[in-house]
């Protein structure tokens, strides 16, 4: 299914639709800021489901639940995690069926342990959706340096058990990756 990105930012309603997920699913949003995702997942895992937003920035921990309570999402879970610690991720081993990583990767100094830590998290044939920005457009996304590269995402996720499944558009500054857990 490709549906346009409408405009030039990353859309959780149209990009949410390349996450397939399905009723009951356990699904983490990886470095969940505001909430941009919960939504989209809250809704497509539905009550049967677990939606887990995980956060390092402690304020925004609580107001993610905040906003969970007030839009009536029961089935979201704000969690405080570190991405970059072994164990970091308070989410039981091979628990998830799937997670999501937007515009997050970029900005980990230590990525090799974080994609271990959401590896941990995920059961095996789970997904783990990477959405990053394509370059830097001028100061508008990461600085250059910051920015890792499509084929660098592809061979980071690759060499820790992950396999790229699928590509598909995320906004036309970005890109996204579906990569299976081996």
């Amino acid at each position: 299914m490709n549906l346009p990105t409408l405009g030039r930012f990353v859309m959780p309603e149209v990009v949410g639709t390349h996450f397939l997920l399905e009723e009951g699913d356990k699904v983490a949003d990886f470095g969940a800021g505001g909430g941009f995702f919960i939504p989209i997942l809250s809704l497509a895992v539905g009550q049967a489901g677990k939606v887990f937003a995980c956060e390092i920035q402690r304020p925004l921990v609580e107001k993610l639940g905040n906003f969970a309570r007030s839009k009536g999402f029961q089935n979201v879970n704000p969690l405080w995690c570190d991405l970059e610690v072994a164990g970091g991720i308070k989410i039981a081993d091979d628990s998830l069926d799937a997670g999501i990583l937007v515009n997050t990767l970029f900005q980990l100094e230590d990525k090799d342990t974080a994609v271990i830590e959401m590896g941990r998290t995920l059961r095996q044939g789970g997904v783990l959706h990477v959405i990053d920005w394509t370059e830097s457009f001028a100061g508008l996304g990461p600085a250059p340096a910051s920015v890792i590269t499509k084929p660098a995402t592809i061979a980071l996720l690759e060499s820790h058990g992950f396999m790229l499944e699928r590509e598909y558009p995320a906004g036309d500054h970005h890109y996204g990756l579906a990569f299976r857990k081996l």
